[in-house]
Parts: structure tokens; C-alpha cells; sequence
């Protein structure tokens, strides 16, 4: 498992599935910074993510038997997962609790956020030239949505657009999005 090149989606879900640490090890090693990339962008705290990323490996070792190849690649299964467990994360009391008796955010600027977000061998089908191809508007929301944890509502009152246009827009770019992905695969 040292190399990406020889190790074929399939093997490593096989090898996961089958409990082997050394497999654990490698997705760890291979996907940990652009799944740390998507939830800093969400918590917008090294200290939350720092947590949250520690949760979502243990979801996945926990749920890699619920992996179904046929509804998607194993990174997409594991972004959601990041996705969704930072904006539970920051959702949960304690944490906005803790937000509001704070005094000054603790905001981790631009340039630690691209250094993780930047792991060029973690993205194997190359999903940010597929976002690139989507139209820009299509493009901003997928990013909004998927990699920085807005709702809909909050995209429609950021981008000062209709709700009903945020949704059709939404899943105009999902449609495009899938019909690139098959391309890709």
C-alpha cells in the first residue's frame, strides 16, 4: 500500500473492509489533508478541525462496510462524510456555546487553509478540474454547498439570489457534475 499508483480503489476498500490497519494507515496518509482542506473551511478553527478529523476516521473505519461503490468513488463517500461531520460539529451546542463566549475568533487565515487543502496525489480522478469545467455560478455553489457547509438558504441570502434559484442551479450543476464524473471514470 506505499504507492497510489499500485493500489486500485477496489484493493483498498477490500483491504479496509477486511479490518487491515496498514490500509487504514495509507488513506489516512493519502486523504487526510484534502478531508482536513473541506472541514477548516467549514469549523474555520485548526482546533475544531483538528477534532473533527480524528471523528471522521473513525466513522470511516466504523462505516467502510456501508461503502457502496456503486453510488460513487470512495473519496466523494468520505468528503461527505467530512462535510457532514464538521457541520454537525459546529452545529452542536457546546461548540456554539463556546463560540459566543469567545472574544475574537479564532480564525485560521487563507494561506494555512490552502496548505492543507493543496494534497495534489489525495484527489486520484482529479475532481477540481471537473469543478473547473462547471459553469462559474454552477461552480460557486457546489463550493458554497459541499465545501464550506452553506445551507441553501444561506447561499440564497450571501449571493443575494432567490431560494428557488439556488435549487435549480444546485441541481443543474449536480446533473453536469455526474455526467463529468462517468467521464472520468
Amino acid at each position: 500500500m506505499n504507492n497510489a499508483n499500485n493500489t486500485s480503489e477496489e484493493q483498498l476498500i477490500a483491504s479496509l473492509q477486511s479490518k487491515d490497519e496498514k490500509a487504514f494507515n495509507y488513506l489516512y496518509d493519502n486523504y487526510a489533508g484534502a478531508l482536513y482542506g473541506v472541514i477548516i473551511r467549514i469549523v474555520n478553527s485548526k482546533e475544531y478541525a483538528d477534532e473533527v478529523i480524528q471523528d471522521i476516521f473513525v466513522k470511516i473505519w466504523n462505516n467502510i462496510h456501508s461503502f457502496d461503490a456503486g453510488k460513487g468513488r470512495l473519496y466523494t463517500w468520505m468528503i461527505n462524510i467530512a462535510r457532514n461531520t464538521a457541520i454537525d460539529y459546529i452545529k452542536s451546542k457546546s461548540v456554539q456555546n463556546e463560540q459566543k463566549n469567545q472574544s475574537l475568533p479564532n480564525i485560521v487565515d487563507d494561506k494555512e487553509i490552502n496548505n492543507f487543502a493543496v494534497a495534489e496525489n489525495v484527489d486520484h480522478i482529479g475532481f477540481k478540474n471537473v469543478l473547473n469545467e462547471l459553469k462559474a455560478d454552477w461552480r460557486e455553489l457546489i463550493e458554497m454547498a459541499y465545501f464550506e457547509g452553506y445551507t441553501q438558504n444561506e447561499i440564497a441570502v450571501k449571493l443575494d439570489i432567490p431560494l428557488g434559484t439556488v435549487k435549480t442551479r444546485t441541481r443543474g450543476a449536480l446533473i453536469e457534475l455526474r455526467r463529468l464524473l462517468k467521464d472520468y471514470q
